[in-house]
């Protein structure tokens, strides 16, 4: 499985005598800064510099979301009493569209949301894959994931738009007819696709994982990973 190749976490030890640091503490004025304390070593990094580090992710989650935000059509809150809760804890998930159908990728693989721009074709590929375009200094591949399932195509519009997905070291840029938003999909709302096996288009089968069903809409959970590393896709991998 292509998951398998990504690199284990790194490991963090925590020092030894804890106890006896906490003791020594509460012993200190509380007005003297705890670099000052004896036995105290500083990392030589300041604390906004850790602060930015365990916050990085958050930001990156709040940049796509105000990107979102600009881009996407409000919807009416539910007043179906049996709707699920948006409050309801689940992990994150970006909804799109593809024709009349409504899709989604875990919000951990998507690294933003572009407005289609000009795209450089690259000669003798398929004809789904439309080129490559220069992603905030890197080379990606730009896949039209209509043509890519064998669906109907049709022109693009001003809600066409760009998904920059990745997992592990591979990126693709994703061209779909809109992006809808970002909401949470408690495990209890999936059911799995041999389950709903009639709710998925044949030709997403092979992708998908599961079907969301939120507030009366029928969602098609997409897997990062079965996508970009299927055999379709990979033959088009070392594309600069």
């Amino acid at each position: 499985m292509p998951g398998d190749s990504c690199c284990r976490p790194r490991s963090f030890f925590v020092a030894s005598d804890d106890q006896k640091i906490r003791q020594r503490d509460a012993l200190m004025p509380q007005t003297m800064p705890a670099s000052q304390r004896p036995g105290t070593q500083s990392s030589g990094l300041s604390p906004d510099f850790h602060g930015s580090q365990r916050n990085s992710r958050a930001n990156s989650m709040l940049a796509l979301q105000s990107q979102l935000a600009q881009i996407s059509q409000s919807r009416p809150a539910s007043t179906d009493q049996g709707a699920i809760s948006a409050e309801v804890v689940g992990e994150q998930y970006l909804t799109f569209s593809l024709l009349d159908r409504e899709f989604a990728l875990k919000a951990e693989h998507i690294q933003g949301v572009e407005r289609l721009v000009d795209v450089t074709s690259v000669p003798n590929v398929a004809p789904w894959l439309r080129g490559v375009i220069n992603l905030r200094g890197s080379i990606a591949s730009v896949v039209d994931l209509r043509s890519f399932l064998d669906m109907e195509q049709l022109p693009y519009n001003p809600r066409t738009r760009l998904l920059s997905v990745q997992f592990n070291e591979m990126v693709i840029c994703l061209v779909v007819d809109g992006v809808s938003e970002m909401i949470p999909i408690p495990p209890t709302a999936i059911t799995d696709i041999s389950v709903r096996h009639a709710a998925i288009p044949q030709w997403a089968i092979p992708y998908a994982f599961g079907v969301a069903l939120i507030d009366r809409r029928v969602i098609v959970l997409i897997d990062a990973a079965r996508l970009l590393f299927s055999d379709k896709m990979q033959r088009y991998e070392a594309l600069p």
